[in-house]
């Protein structure tokens, strides 16, 4: 079991829970931030989080304000507060700096999912430096997913995602393996209903993730790597993955890498083949540690 700690958010003092794994390293070779996705929470990337431990790295993760531990009551989940969806990426900004000064000299990673992707995108524009890599995972371009939602008829929560795959649980479109999806179904801390203005909120800036003047902003020295699902929904069949790598790369980003693995759905690191998926990351982070 993880570590449970807190910290304070710099944007409102909300209490943001956080987890740690790997305390029992003598000699960690770098440490991984993992950052979770909308409607679920930290504590859900406890096999990743071993499996990156047994590789020799400290990790830690939270949950994001408004969802899990972090949010005060369960009339409290998928509200951001105040600060909106921008105070998502100022608390992963802060916890990323925190973690970094406990650790001075070794490598910070981080790996964010899905809605901590969108913003770990937002928080690169202006924190790029303090990571020595990042991996994107279950990420898009988020201008044109935008788009494509505003067009298409039909409910734009977290349901929409599901056309086209099996209607056992609703949850299907998050991963193959019919175990994890029931998990998911089961935990009071996934899949609640969000509020109305939860998923707009997420487009909000999206507009700046696509600006190449934003994007140049980014340390061009900054590793990327870039995985996803061919049959994530948001990954436009792998297309959108490669379009966000294609802008980083434009923005002279040298070292930009993208792996959209066939058939798998949303949740790679729950997929039939997270295996495989966690030892590619892991590869990556020892070549770049």
């Amino acid at each position: 079991m993880p570590t449970q700690s807190t910290f304070e958010s710099p944007s409102d003092a909300t209490k943001i829970v956080t987890y740690s794994w790997g305390e029992d390293l003598q000699r960690p070779r770098g440490v991984v931030q993992v950052a979770h996705g909308l409607a679920e929470h930290g504590a859900r990337y406890d096999r990743l989080a071993q499996a990156l431990a047994g590789a020799g790295y400290r990790v830690y993760a939270n949950d994001h304000r408004g969802h899990g531990k972090s949010a005060a009551s369960a009339a409290d989940l998928g509200h951001f507060g105040k600060p909106g969806f921008p105070g998502v990426a100022a608390d992963m900004a802060a916890f990323g700096a925190a973690i970094a000064q406990d650790y001075p000299g070794l490598p910070l990673f981080l790996i964010a999912h899905s809605m901590g992707s969108f913003a770990a995108q937002e928080m690169l524009l202006d924190h790029s430096g303090q990571y020595a890599g990042v991996v994107l995972a279950g990420t898009t371009a988020l201008d044109v997913l935008g788009t494509n939602l505003a067009q298409s008829e039909g409910p734009v929560g977290l349901e929409a995602f599901n056309a086209g795959f099996e209607q056992r649980t609703g949850y299907e479109w998050l991963s193959r393996d019919e175990a994890e999806v029931d998990k998911y179904v089961a935990d009071a801390f996934c899949g609640f209903d969000l509020p109305d203005e939860t998923v707009p909120a997420l487009f909000e800036g999206a507009a700046r993730l696509a600006d190449p003047a934003a994007l140049a902003n980014i340390s061009r020295e900054l590793p990327l790597l870039l995985v996803s699902g061919q049959a994530d929904p948001i990954s436009g069949d792998g297309q959108l993955v490669h379009l966000l790598a294609q802008r980083y790369r434009e923005a002279g980003v040298a070292d930009v890498t993208v792996t959209v693995y066939p058939g798998a759905r949303h949740e790679i690191f729950n997929e039939t083949n997270r295996d495989e998926i966690t030892g590619h990351v892991v590869a990556w982070l020892d070549e770049h540690s």
